[in-house]
């Protein structure tokens, strides 16, 4: 472990005791008594209030009322957050007004040598969404739909929700939000329908708490869920060709699940509602667009039907 990172982790340890001494930071840390002399010396230096107890059962107490002094990061920290704050900059994320003085700060905490680093890396590293004319760390150029705030800030407090789109209101239940293709979306569970569904925020005119009254249970909610996903009739195993085509386009409510860490390998799950000719035809054409890199574990006789039919016309 490295010196800076050692003394950060002595400092939360300290910090979260009313007493410590030598001998427990040499024996947490397995570190010799001097270099644990020489880094509680360090850490006094930094302004944290220690006061020495002597005697036999001497050892160190921290003043109360007193504040961890700021936290020194290491060079590998530095440069992860930085290049998240890059990789991100360009993505509709929420809170993105506040990120310039968040950069600010963080420049402001590491050496001159760490930010001449990070300048390096700004001119280097490129992202999906940088504009290569200006790619300045500063730049907040892709705000989010102003309605993603608001929905965070109720959803801290509440997942019930009565959201408006255009004219329509729908009471949910607010599963996840997540971003995909470049747009957020929710999905949830409609109250009155009893059913999940997908809106995209940027049709969002309104979000407010949806009366306590009119509200079933989660439990009922995720009991109803877990019916419905019994329910699925469409099972594929997807390679990594077939993982590209997805990410180009895919209907909304499909969704992956990958099977190993470096999303080579996925598995597709969802339903497919034989009864509308419409879905049946938007999915059989989907299904040609994924490519051969599938391996079908289930599919709908109507489906596959459907695939052979266009086959033979191809």
């Amino acid at each position: 472990m490295k010196k800076v990172e050692r003394i950060n982790i002595i400092m939360r340890y300290i910090n979260n005791r009313a007493h410590f001494t030598i001998s427990e930071i040499m024996r947490e840390f397995n570190i010799s008594r001097s270099t644990a002399i020489r880094d509680i010396r360090e850490i006094e230096a930094l302004g944290m209030p220690l006061v020495a107890e002597v005697g036999r059962d001497g050892g160190y107490s921290v003043m109360r009322n007193s504040v961890l002094p700021v936290v020194r990061f290491t060079g590998n920290e530095v440069k992860a957050l930085f290049i998240a704050f890059m990789a991100t900059r360009n993505l509709q994320l929420p809170y993105l007004q506040s990120r310039q003085s968040l950069t600010e700060k963080l420049l402001g905490l590491i050496s001159e040598n760490q930010q001449e680093d990070l300048f390096l890396l700004n001119q280097i590293l490129l992202f999906e969404g940088t504009n290569p004319n200006n790619p300045d760390l500063l730049d907040l150029s892709d705000l989010p739909h102003p309605m993603l705030e608001k929905l965070i800030q109720i959803l801290l407090l509440d997942s019930y929700l009565l959201i408006s789109i255009k004219e329509e209101t729908y009471p949910i239940y607010l599963l996840h939000l997540y971003r995909e293709k470049s747009l957020w979306l929710i999905e949830a569970f409609n109250l009155k329908d009893e059913k999940k569904e997908i809106y995209p925020v940027d049709h969002l005119t309104n979000v407010i708490p949806y009366p306590e009254k009119k509200r079933i249970s989660k439990k009922k909610i995720l009991e109803k869920l877990s019916k419905q996903e019994e329910a699925i009739n469409l099972i594929l195993e997807l390679g990594p060709k077939a993982i590209a085509q997805f990410k180009k386009y895919h209907p909304l409510k499909v969704s992956l699940s990958y099977t190993n860490p470096y999303q080579t390998t996925a598995i597709l799950k969802t339903f497919i509602h034989v009864n509308k000719p419409d879905e049946l035809t938007e999915i059989t054409s989907w299904l040609l667009f994924l490519g051969e890199d599938i391996k079908v574990r289930e599919m709908p006789e109507e489906l596959f039907a459907g695939l052979q039919q266009r086959l033979r016309l191809y």
